[in-house]
């Protein structure tokens, strides 16, 4: 099974993106996208690698799994 590494932020947001999520505001380096059905933003710093930490935790407010994730993943590289 894959191991989370932290990734550019470019990458998480296309990941996040083809998921279904749509980008709704910035404040300062932080990006929030929102999702129909989904209670919070998933938020995105713009800093060149997102820690592993933060990708869990907006897997979390998302709803995707571990396997959602590392699908999506390996569409967008």
């Amino acid at each position: 099974m894959p191991k989370f590494v932290p990734e550019h932020w470019r990458t998480v947001e296309a990941v996040f993106l083809a998921a279904g999520f749509t980008f709704a505001r910035q404040e300062g380096s932080h990006r929030s996208y929102v999702k129909p059905g989904v209670a919070r933003p998933v938020v995105i710093p713009a800093h060149k690698d997102v820690p592993v930490f933060v990708i869990r935790n907006n897997l979390k407010t998302a709803g995707l799994s571990r396997d959602d994730y590392f699908r999506l993943l390996e569409k967008v590289k």
